[in-house]
């Protein structure tokens, strides 16, 4: 379910979906913006029968408890894990996964996210039943709000990649990452914290990208 309407060509990260057999159908942003009531979902059960809703960002306490996985497959001793976070489920699944060692920072991608701190609370007690505080969220390396970016970030995007050869994007890991080093730089973190950087992936929204921007040109 896409929000708002038809746009063609598609982009080519809903190209790459429909090519690999994906059924695409568009709800007005009206009926979006109402997508979690009664109304709606009756609506779509009518049109397609019964199914198994995954919500928007897939956050719910399925997605906790997946991504609680993560620290287990860490064979590295850390004092910080960190993530980028649209949504809460990402945070939320790695401080479940802490069990109370070690500190998770998320690093909001959107703009006035202050209620992702709540959403992560609601997550944190419906999939484990427990209030952590072994966490925080970060909410300054947002750049205007979701899937804004500027020069300054993508400077930083391609200067990561021709140093590491690690392809990252600036809608979500970009964003963590140029946080992650901004604090670093301003003393936030003691000398030898070692930090976990989590590469939540979005690479193919790379393409759509170059359309706009010089980014990243040099990736395959």
């Amino acid at each position: 379910m896409i929000r708002g309407e038809e746009h063609l060509p598609l982009n080519p990260t809903l190209s790459f979906a429909k090519e690999n057999g994906m059924e695409i159908y568009y709800l007005d942003r009206t009926s979006y913006r109402k997508k979690d009531s009664n109304e709606i979902i009756e609506d779509l059960k009518r049109r397609f029968g019964d199914f198994y809703l995954i919500p928007e960002g897939g956050t719910n306490e399925l997605a906790v408890k997946g991504c609680s996985k993560l620290i287990g497959k860490i064979d590295l001793d850390f004092d910080f894990v960190c993530c980028p976070c649209g949504t809460g489920g990402t945070l939320a699944g790695l401080i479940s996964g802490l069990n109370g060692k070690s500190y998770a920072l998320g690093f909001a991608v959107l703009k006035g996210a202050s209620f992702l701190k709540e959403n992560v609370r609601s997550l944190l007690k419906n999939s484990c039943g427990e209030l952590l505080n072994n966490w925080a969220i970060n909410l300054d390396y947002h750049f205007g709000g979701y899937a804004k970016i500027n020069r300054e970030l993508l400077n930083f995007v391609n200067h990561f990649y021709a140093i590491t050869k690690i392809p990252i994007e600036p809608i979500y890991t970009g964003k963590m990452l140029f946080g992650i080093y901004d604090l670093i730089s301003k003393g936030f973190f003691e000398q030898g914290t070692r930090i976990i950087a989590i590469h939540t992936g979005g690479l193919q929204g790379l393409s759509g990208l170059r359309s706009k921007f010089k980014v990243m040109n040099n990736y395959n």
